[in-house]
């Protein structure tokens, strides 16, 4: 069923394609009651990157801002004060013609798609919509948007900036040195965090976090490599937490052992307050690596780029240092290799709290 749903899309949106004319569209001022949806569908990774756009344009522009989201990563887009409204993607063509209708109803004037990749939904969605202006990167379907800007390198600039090219459809200039990831923990989720570090005693020291978890088992290290990482954590004047997913939390015990204290939430928001609280953090995760960017926190990554040439989705104006493997996995990564980069990374960062304390 799901096939057939697929093909006829597909069929249709080709037909969309060839009849589209976006010249006759005619384009709409932005002011400040504008009223603009981006479309961001996929991980919680790719959510996180969009919202420095967001916040942007939120900023010069002032306007109402929408967004669709994945029911997978729409937890990235919570308490965001950019955002006036979220709206969940339900998958199918009863999704599709829901938000078209939402889309009608609203008078959405601007919409604008942050896939630098092709979606048959996301196209779909566009083309049929009542918008008079459609905003995105360039690519092989062009002639359903009203303006695209090329795209940059994939090899040679971070997704990020990739996506903030974006902001020049809207006729503005920015300081890409400042900007950032955005994402806001709530209240509840902050006091959580600092009651969990109070009873742990982890709260008056450098806080060094190691988080395990990544998006598929090919970036898990190894039980034993994270126990040596955290025996050569062991030899500074630091706290140390090992943080993981729900559904990683055995292999969190296992390597924690009696000795390190482990934090795992099936919250995201709650992880995210953790990460927060963190004056380091450890990871081959690159949502939580971005999480790490929001907050300005240094982060030391491990990253699988296997067949690709893209740029690693590493945190963005943030202090960083990373090991990357070309392998499809990290199984060859040893604990020699990422110790060689990540002890000057971590020294420094002692030495630097210890100066900031005196």
């Amino acid at each position: 069923m799901k096939k057939l749903e697929y093909f006829f899309k597909n069929l249709l949106l080709n037909l969309l394609l060839l009849f589209q004319d976006k010249k006759s569209i005619g384009e709409t001022i932005l002011g400040n009651n504008s009223k603009i949806l981006f479309i961001r569908l996929n991980r919680i990774g790719d959510a996180l990157i969009t919202t420095p756009l967001l916040h942007e344009v939120k900023l010069k522009l002032k306007p109402k801002i929408y967004v669709l989201a994945d029911r997978k990563n729409y937890v990235a887009f919570n308490n965001n004060p950019d955002i006036d409204k979220l709206i969940i993607y339900e998958k199918g063509l009863k999704g599709i013609f829901k938000v078209l209708d939402f889309i009608k109803k609203e008078k959405i004037e601007t919409i604008v798609d942050t896939h630098d990749d092709i979606s048959a939904t996301v196209s779909f969605l566009i083309a049929l919509s009542a918008a008079r202006n459609k905003y995105g990167l360039e690519k092989k379907n062009k002639s359903i948007y009203t303006k695209t800007i090329p795209q940059l390198d994939r090899h040679q600039n971070h997704v990020i900036t990739r996506i903030l090219e974006l902001s020049k459809l809207f006729n503005f200039e920015l300081d890409r040195s400042k900007s950032k990831v955005q994402y806001f923990p709530s209240n509840e989720s902050m006091k959580k965090a600092e009651s969990f570090l109070s009873n742990k005693k982890l709260q008056n020291n450098f806080l060094a976090g190691i988080n395990i978890s990544a998006g598929s088992y090919a970036r898990f290290w190894g039980i034993d490599n994270f126990k040596n990482l955290l025996n050569y954590f062991s030899k500074y004047d630091l706290n140390i937490l090992l943080l993981s997913s729900p559904s990683d939390k055995e292999l969190c015990k296992q390597i924690s052992g009696d000795h390190f204290n482990y934090f795992y939430s099936s919250e995201f928001d709650e992880f995210a307050a953790m990460i927060s609280k963190l004056n380091f953090l450890f990871s081959p995760d690159t949502a939580a690596v971005h999480l790490a960017s929001a907050f300005g926190i240094p982060t030391f990554g491990i990253y699988v780029k296997y067949n690709t040439q893209d740029m690693i989705w590493s945190p963005y104006n943030t202090n960083f240092d990373c090991v990357i493997t070309e392998e499809p996995n990290l199984n060859n990564v040893t604990g020699e290799q990422v110790l060689t980069k990540l002890k000057p990374f971590l020294e420094k960062l002692l030495i630097k709290d210890v100066q900031n304390k005196i």
